[in-house]
């Protein structure tokens, strides 16, 4: 049974929408230019085979989450069945990687909205910090009311990305059935010829165009468009009945999820042959999303994407504050399991407000947010808040490969809920995920820009893992004798 109440007033259509939402952000509207550029076509199999394994961890989250739907967090589970260390260092770093990410968010909204009203003139270059501070005040002001209203307006969020991404596979086939022809063109900086739609394009080349490194270098970058959808291991305690709730969720999730993915990518490619997207003057890539719009002859396809990345940013920020908030509370409440005496702070981290929401825990969260546009306004601070961003994005593997090794111990240990929801297969699948996560982590070593984030992140493991595991020692010797303490 649960140790406190909250407003359980999430449906199964605010879950998925929530860890939907996590998952289709701005990787997708304006990353994936550079993927494709790496890969080609193969791109689209990439998309599939990373969203295969990830949706195999969702499983196993969700057969976690079932078996003990009280818990406040998956990472729970991390402690109970890879050990208290190893739990400690999933909940800090799950945390801060929320963190790292909502910080990235924070920064796309701000340019984005700044890019947005350039297209009409109006020019908010000063005013970036602003944009960025009332962003965050407005989502925290969400998230403070009630679990409800978050998950309605997260739901419109996500309404938005998903209406976005089925009008463009709509053109798309539209564009192939009519053998649409489009002349040479100028578009975001990069000049393209004349061609035109047709499946043929998702069949012009090898499996591997500019060479196998590049392929595998890709991995790592079409992997990261899926992180964070595990956050249905969150939202999901926020329901009335998570067991009724969560088969339904988790199994819509990844199916709509990877098909929006694949038949998006196969739709832009089979328009704009992979061969146009390079890089502008500036290294950075065109949105896939305008390319295609503008090619259909919608001129003002720059506003409409860009409005709708202002909303995946939002969005993805509004559910990363929702979940940075209850992990943060859980840490909070593991310390206090530890350390009753601990200090008041942990005390109002691990409190609810009248409406059943983390007040505290929401605000900090929000609040170490609020860093990146102090960072903005440090001269060459820039490249910094770039590496740890994506230090952070790395070491988010680590609990993708710790939450695999948590579901193959509870498999084998006598909490095992043979009527649960099961992963079926798990003998074979836990270790072919554990091995995946370990590929994509090794390819970013293959990459330039990915390579420091690879080296810290793998610091981060040794160096605060061990810390993590010592004091998990000391913690049950405390524990031990507190309890020996009262049997005397």
């Amino acid at each position: 049974m649960r140790t406190d109440q909250h407003d359980e007033g999430l449906s199964s259509r605010h879950i998925q929408f929530i860890a939907l939402g996590g998952a289709i952000g701005t990787g997708l509207f304006l990353g994936s230019g550079k993927s494709i550029s790496m890969a080609g076509p193969s791109v689209i199999l990439q998309y599939i085979i990373c969203g295969l394994f990830v949706f195999i961890m969702v499983r196993a989250v969700g057969e976690l989450m079932y078996k003990d739907p009280s818990q406040h967090t998956f990472i729970t589970s991390i402690s109970r069945y890879v050990g208290r260390g190893w739990g400690n260092f999933s909940m800090w770093t799950y945390w801060i990687v929320l963190l790292f990410v909502g910080m990235t968010e924070i920064t796309a909204v701000a340019e984005y909205c700044v890019t947005f009203f350039a297209l009409f003139g109006i020019s908010l270059s000063a005013w970036r910090w602003l944009i960025e501070i009332v962003a965050v005040a407005l989502l925290l002001a969400i998230n403070l009311a009630s679990a409800r209203l978050f998950g309605e307006t997260e739901f419109w969020f996500s309404m938005f990305k998903v209406t976005l991404i089925v009008c463009m596979i709509v053109a798309g086939v539209v564009m192939v059935a009519i053998d649409f022809h489009y002349p040479a063109a100028r578009i975001c900086g990069v000049s393209t010829p004349a061609g035109h739609a047709s499946l043929a394009n998702l069949f012009s080349s090898s499996l591997a165009p500019r060479g196998w490194e590049q392929l595998a270098a890709s991995f790592g970058m079409v992997f990261f468009a899926y992180t964070t959808i595990e956050q249905i291991g969150v939202t999901i305690t926020e329901t009335k009945d998570p067991r009724a709730v969560l088969p339904g969720a988790v199994n819509q999730l990844m199916i709509r999820a990877i098909s929006l993915y694949a038949l998006a990518l196969a739709a832009i490619l089979a328009i704009v042959p992979w061969t146009y997207f390079r890089p502008a003057a500036d290294g950075s890539f065109s949105s896939p999303f305008i390319m295609v719009f503008q090619y259909a002859g919608v001129k003002w396809a720059s506003a409409i994407v860009f409005f709708v990345v202002i909303t995946a940013a939002a969005s993805s920020l509004n559910s990363l504050l929702f979940s940075a908030g209850r992990q943060l509370r859980a840490v909070a409440l593991d310390s206090l399991a530890i350390r009753p005496r601990t200090s008041g702070i942990m005390y109002r981290l691990g409190s609810v407000s009248a409406h059943h929401v983390p007040t505290a825990a929401v605000c900090l969260s929000a609040f170490l947010v609020l860093v990146a546009p102090l960072m903005s306004l440090v001269p060459g601070s820039g490249s910094l808040f770039v590496l740890f961003s994506s230090t952070g994005s790395a070491a988010i593997l680590f609990i993708y490969v710790l939450v695999m090794i948590a579901h193959w111990r509870y498999c084998h240990s006598k909490d095992y809920m043979a009527d649960g929801f099961l992963l079926r297969g798990w003998k074979v699948l836990d270790p072919a995920a554990i091995i995946f996560f370990v590929f994509v982590y090794v390819t970013l070593f293959l990459d330039a820009t990915t390579l420091t984030p690879a080296i810290l992140g793998l610091a981060w493991l040794v160096v605060f893992g061990t810390v993590c595991c010592v004091r998990a020692r000391k913690s049950t010797a405390i524990i031990h004798s507190r309890n020996t303490h009262l049997e005397k």
